[in-house]
């Protein structure tokens, strides 16, 4: 089964996939609300504002394993990231990205190296993965690591889909 099989739901509890989103570039991230790095949510937006006329798209996965730091319900998610950092890229429905109850879109991400050459657990919220318009995991970047980091805005620019030629 691909990433992009593997069954979703919307933080509105609609039933949806990764495939969605085939042909675009995807950004996958456990969120939350109430970290140290919830910030991060100003730089993926910003990411999916610069970038999504030209065919990448912010996926988030609000997670409660580390911390606590997701409590809410799914309404209190959504109003939290549109009035705080104003977002519009899709969130999924709560999920564990680590132990036995880990999503399976977490255990196909985990077993992505980051640049270090590790694989395994999610260490944080705000770890992410950049996955190609063909559905394949091309990058994981630690929590610690910006969204607009130099690192991500180049690998996002070199998986972005190729333009349509006329």
């Amino acid at each position: 089964m691909s990433l992009y099989d593997i069954p979703l739901k919307s933080l509105e509890d609609q039933p949806t996939t990764l495939g969605a989103y085939a042909g675009r570039a995807l950004l996958v991230v456990n969120v939350a609300s109430k970290c140290g790095l919830t910030p991060q949510y100003g730089g993926l937006e910003r990411l999916q504002e610069k970038y999504a006329d030209r065919g990448l798209t912010v996926v988030g996965f609000p997670c409660n394993q580390f911390g606590g730091q997701e409590p809410g319900s799914a309404e209190e998610i959504q109003t939290f990231c549109s009035t705080s950092y104003g977002v519009t890229f899709p969130l999924m429905e709560k999920v564990d990205v680590n132990g036995d109850d880990r999503h399976p879109v977490y255990q196909e991400l985990t077993q992505t190296k980051d640049a270090d050459g590790e694989a395994g657990d999610i260490q944080w919220n705000f770890e992410k993965f950049l996955i190609s318009p063909a559905g394949e995991v091309v990058a994981r970047f630690r929590p610690t690591t910006e969204p607009e980091a130099a690192e991500v805005t180049a690998a996002i620019e070199a998986n972005l889909p190729s333009p349509l030629v006329e």
